[in-house]
């Protein structure tokens, strides 16, 4: 099995707010995302920057994976902005508008060219009609090696500008988008984040929406303030019972009359191997987030 990174929690953070870049190191995301594109003025675009890939550079951040989010290539600041975060050498460089497998053909030709770091990986937005359209596509670009593609994230505030569809709780006229880009990307064996949620005041509705993401299939949830960190880690980590019940199936079929079959019953159910390969990643989860919190 692949070793399992938690991306429970990925917080945008402004990367023109140097307090913000620093308070990042204390807080418990998984995933801190340095924003140069829509959090970032044009008048502090080379600022943000600076002190992003210096931040990145210096450390400090313990476990948590680092993300710097460009501008879009074909904006007055893409290029400088890839080139600056290559050299920062962050976990993953988040590319705006992805809209097609060749957006990420020319990226990792960029990234050749620059000689990025291996480390460094390449996570896609999801945010435009026409990404949803090709989605499998643009999955399929992670048996690139160049481009090296390992996480989808979805923009849903930039979906519903561009489709008009309203962003209502349950977002049932999103949700055959969200479900064909979790598809592509299982179909491809990267992960993929859910959108934000606007409401900072509304707790229930956050919960919701996580809850929601989770059933989807979704490995964690972008996020717009600190105080949803704590939600999101917990709804996107394993519950105690399923831990336990993870334990159990793994267990069962480790028993010598059971290791040549492929379906067993446990507990009054009919357990399948597959069932055992679900439970397997279960652990494994719960075991890196456990180190995750070390």
């Amino acid at each position: 099995m692949i070793p399992i990174r938690p991306r429970r929690s990925a917080l945008y953070m402004p990367g023109s707010n140097a307090r913000a870049i620093e308070k990042a190191k204390t807080l418990a995301a998984d995933v801190v995302i340095f924003d140069l594109e829509d959090a970032v003025a044009p008048d502090l675009k080379e600022q943000a920057r600076d002190q992003v890939c210096a931040a990145v550079q210096a450390g400090g951040y313990g476990r948590r994976e680092l993300v710097i989010r460009i501008n879009a290539l074909e904006s007055p600041w893409g290029a400088v902005d890839l080139a600056a975060a290559v050299a920062a050498a962050p976990d993953a460089i988040l590319v705006p508008k992805v809209s097609s497998a060749e957006t990420l053909a020319a990226v990792g030709l960029r990234l050749r060219k620059l000689g990025a770091a291996e480390c460094t990986r390449i996570w896609a937005m999801i945010e435009t009609p026409q990404a949803i359209l090709r989605a499998e596509s643009i999955a399929s670009a992670a048996h690139d090696v160049d481009t090296r593609l390992s996480c989808f994230v979805l923009g849903t505030n930039d979906l519903a500008k561009d489709t008009r569809t309203r962003l209502l709780p349950g977002r049932a006229a999103m949700l055959p988008w969200l479900m064909t880009a979790l598809a592509a990307a299982r179909a491809h064996g990267i992960d993929i984040l859910d959108g934000v949620y606007n409401t900072l005041s509304d707790e229930s509705g956050f919960r919701a929406e996580c809850e929601q993401g989770r059933d989807c299939g979704f490995d964690g949830k972008t996020l717009i303030h600190p105080d949803q960190i704590a939600a999101a880690n917990g709804i996107f980590a394993p519950s105690e019972d399923e831990i336990e019940s993870a334990r159990a199936i793994v267990a069962a079929f480790e028993q010598p009359e059971n290791r040549a079959k492929g379906a067993i019953s446990l507990n009054g159910r009919m357990v399948e191997r597959l069932h055992a390969e679900m439970a397997r990643r279960t652990l494994a989860l719960a075991e890196a987030i456990s180190k995750q919190t070390t």
